[in-house]
């Protein structure tokens, strides 16, 4: 199976724009192993740097040093085994959803020979029938399902999700969630999801991975071992948002926590 993602101590800095301070550093030698073909999430405190960790696994960033390998190729650049989707929609105003999701692989001249996968990923995501509909015209929820055939139909071996369902309301989020656990596992694919929402964490992912406040490092890795689909008034699910709550609340540690690196 593809899709494993290996972190080596990466450290991540920005330069400051008052030359009397110290630059601001976000991640503080960040080493993480990701299993191929799972579902992670990474929760922290706001500012922690878990979108920029996720932007440098996606090669839209660069660390300041250390090194990220997905399938032990080191990645240097954006590339199409990793599909990323934003917290906003981020669709073309001027193009249709069919166009919209079509556009990255006529950017990389393949879209004649996968014309049908723009088909099937519109059907996978529910869109059938709002082809030629511009995003203006779609709810919310509609524009980040477009946003995910988007991400999805150049059939990455790693998906990358900053914030995807955010801002949605609960009824459209909850909906989404089941949607993307769908394609999870359908289509066999990593996902690293980055959220603030302990309950989607939990409902979502193989493992839940929580930072600490910036500088950031690994606080604690862990894993839900709960059968899928799972159930979020059940005392064990409580009791994984309990146990995470506790360890981002000022650092404080979880016996129990098992960890993988």
């Amino acid at each position: 199976m593809v899709g494993e993602i290996r972190i080596e101590n990466v450290y991540k800095s920005f330069k400051n724009s008052d030359p009397a301070k110290e630059d601001l550093v976000a991640l503080n030698g960040f080493s993480l192993d990701i299993k191929a073909g799972s579902f992670v999430s990474l929760i922290g405190p706001s500012g922690c740097g878990k979108s920029t960790l996720l932007r440098i696994i996606g090669g839209l960033d660069k660390a300041t040093e250390g090194k990220i390998f997905v399938d032990d190729k080191e990645i240097k650049k954006p590339g199409s085994d990793r599909g990323f989707a934003f917290q906003g929609s981020n669709l073309f105003p001027w193009l249709t959803v069919e166009k919209n999701i079509a556009f990255g692989l006529k950017a990389r001249h393949i879209y004649k020979d996968h014309k049908k996968d723009v088909e099937e990923y519109i059907k996978l995501v529910g869109l059938t029938g709002f082809e030629k509909s511009y995003p203006h015209q779609l709810s919310g929820g509609m524009q980040q399902r477009a946003s995910l055939a988007r991400a999805l139909v150049g059939h990455p071996n790693v998906l990358l999700l900053d914030e995807p369902l955010g801002a949605l309301d609960a009824f459209t989020r909850m909906n989404l969630q089941d949607e993307i656990l769908n394609i999870w596992k359908e289509h066999d694919m990593t996902m690293v999801m980055v959220t603030h929402d302990v309950d989607e964490a939990i409902y979502m992912s193989d493992y839940v991975v929580v930072m600490s406040a910036r500088p950031s490092k690994v606080e604690a890795i862990m894993k839900i071992d709960l059968p899928r689909p799972r159930a979020r008034a059940q005392d064990t699910f409580q009791e994984y948002r309990t146990k995470i709550l506790k360890v981002l609340d000022l650092g404080g540690k979880v016996e129990d926590i098992e960890y993988y690196l």
